[in-house]
């Protein structure tokens, strides 16, 4: 299991570099700017791109993020990893509203971004009661 949850914490910092890089674009059109529901370019110009009073790009937080996913995966960190992807889907989620009810367009990073940490929570979350399961098991009756 740390393998595939691995992989995809590389995913996660793979997509959120693609969203940083669209982040700082200046010149030309949005690559994945695709029709009026769906550009990235004005996602990740928005206000919300940045995490409030920081002037940090939100993609950083990903970056950064996924990359301490990663890292408790290969430890077999499972439990602490719950409790950080589960913090990293809630925010997720939160921006996936911004998107859908406030600007009315959608990143198809962003969107990445959340099937990918949706995964990563449920793989988290049954790895950790699999293992809680397996100690609770071995204990005398």
């Amino acid at each position: 299991m740390r393998n595939v949850l691995v992989l995809l914490a590389g995913l996660g910092i793979v997509v959120s570099t693609l969203a940083l890089r669209e982040h700082y674009r200046t010149e030309g059109d949005s690559p994945c700017s695709i029709n009026e529901r769906w550009d990235c370019g004005i996602v990740n110009h928005s206000p919300y791109a940045v995490v409030k009073g920081t002037g940090i790009p939100v993609a950083v937080l990903g970056i950064v993020g996924y990359l301490f996913m990663g890292a408790l995966a290969w430890r077999r960190a499972y439990r602490f990893l719950l409790a950080v992807v589960l913090a990293g889907l809630a925010y997720s989620l939160y921006l996936a509203h911004i998107e859908s009810t406030v600007l009315g367009v959608w990143c198809i990073y962003c969107v990445i971004s959340l099937c990918d940490i949706s995964l990563i929570t449920l793989l988290a979350l049954g790895t950790s009661v699999a293992a809680l399961s397996g100690k609770s098991s071995n204990m005398p009756a």
